[in-house]
């Protein structure tokens, strides 16, 4: 039998702010704190780390 990993897909949260930090959440099996601008025009921003996507309250309807 084959062994095969599968990957969750990256986590989506909505955010009142357009600027907030990431830091992988779990504590210790996270990530180094980083602090992430969502681009007025797009809506949202991912992170470089665990791929979070942040997606503003004012987009929440537009981005998949």
């Amino acid at each position: 039998a084959e062994n095969i990993m599968t990957t969750d897909a990256p986590e989506k949260e909505i955010v009142s702010k357009w600027r907030i930090a990431c830091d992988g959440g779990g504590g210790a099996l996270g990530h180094p704190r980083v602090w992430l601008q969502i681009p007025h025009d797009e809506g949202f921003v991912e992170c470089g780390y665990c791929g979070k996507k942040f997606i503003h309250e004012s987009f929440a309807k537009k981005v998949k």
